[in-house]
C-alpha cells in the first residue's frame, strides 16, 4: 500500500482493488437571527466574508466541531441545536492539495452573542441579499446558504410563504 499524499489517494499497486481516498470534512455553521439576517465573519488575514465553520478535528463529533469552530471565529459559547442543510459534492482544494467535502449546517443558537473569537477579525448579522450579485464564490455561497436556511426554518415553524400559520 502507497499513499499519495498530495491528493490522499491510497494506492493498493498488489492488490485488485481499486484505490481508496481521504476527505477533509468541512463543517458550516449557517445561523440567521429574527430579521432573516445571515451570521457573517471575516477570518483572520482574510479580507472576504463567509459562514464560520472549517475543518472537522479527528475524533470530534459533529457538534463538538461546530461547537469548536463557533467559538473560535464568532466566539460563542452556548448550546445549540443543529441539522444538515447541504453535503456539497467532493472538491479538491487546490491551495491545500486535498478533497474537501462540505457539510453546511442550519444551527439555532440559544442565544445570539457574538463577537470576533481568536480566529475571527469582524463578525456580524447582514442582510444575505448584500452577497447575491458578489464577484467571489464564498460570498455567493452565503446567498445561497440563507436561502436554504429560510426554507427550512419556515418548514420547521409551520408558516407559508406569506407568513400565515400553517393550520
Amino acid at each position: 500500500m502507497s499513499t499519495n499524499s498530495l491528493l490522499g489517494i491510497i494506492n493498493y499497486p498488489n492488490e485488485s482493488r481499486g484505490n481508496d481516498y481521504l476527505f477533509r470534512v468541512a463543517l458550516k455553521a449557517v445561523v440567521m437571527n429574527k430579521d432573516n439576517h445571515i451570521l457573517v465573519v471575516k477570518e483572520t488575514g482574510r479580507d472576504w466574508w463567509d459562514v464560520p465553520g472549517g475543518g472537522i478535528d479527528h475524533g470530534e463529533s459533529i457538534k463538538e466541531g461546530l461547537s469548536r469552530e463557533l467559538n473560535e471565529e464568532v466566539g460563542y459559547v452556548g448550546n445549540f441545536q443543529y441539522e444538515p442543510l447541504e453535503v456539497s459534492e467532493p472538491r479538491i482544494l487546490a491551495d491545500r492539495h486535498m478533497y474537501q467535502i462540505r457539510i453546511t449546517f442550519l444551527v439555532r443558537p440559544i442565544n445570539v452573542n457574538f463577537q470576533p473569537g481568536e480566529d475571527g477579525d469582524e463578525v456580524q448579522f447582514v442582510d444575505p441579499e448584500t452577497f447575491n450579485n458578489s464577484d467571489l464564490r464564498t460570498e455567493q455561497e452565503i446567498y445561497r446558504y440563507s436561502q436554504l436556511a429560510i426554507e427550512r426554518l419556515v418548514t420547521l415553524m409551520g408558516i407559508n410563504e406569506q407568513g400565515d400559520t400553517r393550520s
